[in-house]
């Protein structure tokens, strides 16, 4: 093994509660079959995780807790222990406060002081860019077992008042499309590390002139009793850009790695919902790549998806396979991808 070389060595996740079907959200709101059949063939995401309890509205794990479960998991999976992570990134774009940092509240349960870390505010990008700095980090050789976080709690941003047949079509689809749930990997350059190698991360911005995708809003003392909605999507130019944007992705990593489309084996997809992520995933040039997807289960999780995608990878590469993995951020629209070889 090269002295260089950054290793995954684990990864693990968490989801909260029980699996909420469609049945069970029409159901709470009053809506008929209809509206089933509706998100069945417009969304296709048969499951979703929150952290609050639908009935009551309790909220049961904060973004906190999950972020530790995940931590500890994927520590416990590298054989290690906390006192040997000597860096932590996190990305989220729903964090329990803007501070403290929800990072250092899951360093403190876990035990971890005194080294850096870092919790970057970005939609579904955001866990590439914990691994890209990661990785970027561990490289200059200061560090060598990086800590990398990836979660979301978006049902914070769900009304449980509200009528679903009052929203816009966008409104809706998110109140369907978006879950709760964390995950956590840990990479290391120590010798004799076992793991895939993270051969390279991309991460670039692509919104210059271009409008916002997707928008979450942040109130105030001053503003948070306002009548405008949370946050707002713009579906259609989702569905138009993430498949162009995903392609680049795909073409970029193999242009700096100088592979062949025939030489991924393993192809983890944008996870934006069920329907959507099949789409895209037929349209990527990658022929001989088995997809790894999970959205449909899961619902899109934003940061935390890719290390689900990453848990169902790791059991099935095999000696000199290798995987690619994409992301697309719509609010201000960041590409960002990964490449891992056994």
């Amino acid at each position: 093994m090269r002295s260089q070389d950054v290793r995954l060595l684990s990864v693990g996740t968490v989801l909260p509660g029980q699996p909420l079907d469609i049945a069970t959200l029409a159901r709470r709101f009053g809506l008929g079959v209809s509206w089933e059949q509706w998100v069945e063939a417009f969304v296709g995401t048969g499951t979703r995780y929150l952290s609050f309890d639908l009935d009551s509205g309790e909220v049961r794990q904060s973004l906190a807790d999950l972020g530790e479960t995940a931590a500890a998991r994927a520590v416990a999976a590298a054989g290690i222990g906390p006192d040997a992570v000597d860096l932590m990134v996190m990305g989220t774009s729903s964090p329990d406060a803007l501070m403290p940092a929800t990072v250092n509240l899951i360093a403190d349960r876990l035990g971890i002081d005194g080294i850096p870390t870092y919790q970057l505010q970005s939609g579904c990008s955001g866990a590439v860019q914990a691994l890209d700095v990661a990785r970027q980090m561990l490289l200059a050789g200061r560090h060598r077992t990086a800590l990398v976080i990836g979660a979301e709690t978006v049902s914070k941003h769900v009304d449980l008042d509200v009528d679903p047949r009052r929203l816009a079509a966008d409104q809706m689809a998110s109140m369907v499309m978006f879950g709760d749930g964390a995950g956590a990997a840990v990479l290391s350059t120590q010798p004799g590390a076992d793991g895939p190698v993270l051969l390279e991360t991309f991460v670039q911005l692509a919104g210059l002139g271009r409008p916002p995708g997707h928008t979450v809003e942040w109130f105030g003392l001053r503003d948070r009793h306002g009548d405008g909605p949370g946050g707002s999507e713009d579906y259609k130019a989702i569905e138009e850009s993430v498949p162009v944007l995903a392609a680049e992705i795909l073409q970029a990593l193999l242009d700096e790695l100088g592979w062949k489309e025939t030489d991924v084996d393993y192809l983890l997809p944008p996870q934006l919902s069920g329907r959507m992520t099949a789409r895209i995933a037929e349209q990527l040039p990658a022929p001989a790549a088995y997809e790894i997807s999970c959205v449909a289960e899961t619902a899109n999780t934003g940061n935390a998806l890719p290390f689900f995608q990453l848990e169902r990878l790791l059991p099935r590469m095999m000696e000199g396979e290798r995987a690619i993995g994409i992301a697309v951020e719509s609010s201000k629209w960041i590409k960002a991808g990964f490449a891992l070889e056994r």
